[in-house]
């Protein structure tokens, strides 16, 4: 599997994910996978912790591959010059900011950062008014895993512009 180019197609997708470094391929392939099923454009930013062809992220995207539109990107400026039109959505534990409470529409970039750390302070900072979190009832767990903090990201966005 090798990235292509952002298309007029994946830009104009209902939404993107945005996956700034990541570092454990199961997650990439599972959210490849999710974007998949809702015709989601999927980029990455910045460096890996893996490559995109490793048999893990393959294995957790079984035979999707082909329906997902993947797009590399250098930095996070580069996501923002392939996507003008896009609002981008940080999603961190950092928030006070509910999910729900951001009324999503159609070309939404979701941004994570990467599994170990989140998100870059100065990133978050320098995009506050648009950083909002998963709520989390457990005070003793640090976050979620970040397949499931984007299905469930994804979902409430699909969720909202379909109502």
């Amino acid at each position: 599997m090798h990235p292509r180019p952002v298309t007029s197609a994946a830009a104009a997708a209902m939404f993107h994910i945005a996956l700034y470094e990541p570092e454990i391929p199961p997650n990439t392939g599972n959210i490849a996978r999710l974007c998949a099923a809702t015709h989601t454009g999927l980029h990455i930013v910045g460096a890996a912790g893996f490559r995109l062809d490793d048999r893990a992220v393959r294995r957790a995207g079984l035979d999707y591959w082909d329906e997902v539109n993947v797009a590399k990107h250098i930095d996070m400026s580069d996501l923002y010059n392939a996507l003008p039109g896009s609002r981008f959505i940080y999603f961190t534990t950092k928030s006070k900011t509910p999910y729900t409470d951001w009324r999503f529409k159609d070309g939404d970039c979701l941004v994570f950062g990467p599994e170990t750390r989140g998100l870059p302070v100065d990133l978050l900072a320098a995009n506050a008014d648009s950083a909002v979190t998963i709520p989390m009832s457990n005070p003793s767990v640090r976050s979620l895993n970040l397949a499931t903090s984007a299905g469930i990201a994804l979902y409430e966005a699909i969720r909202q512009i379909s109502s």
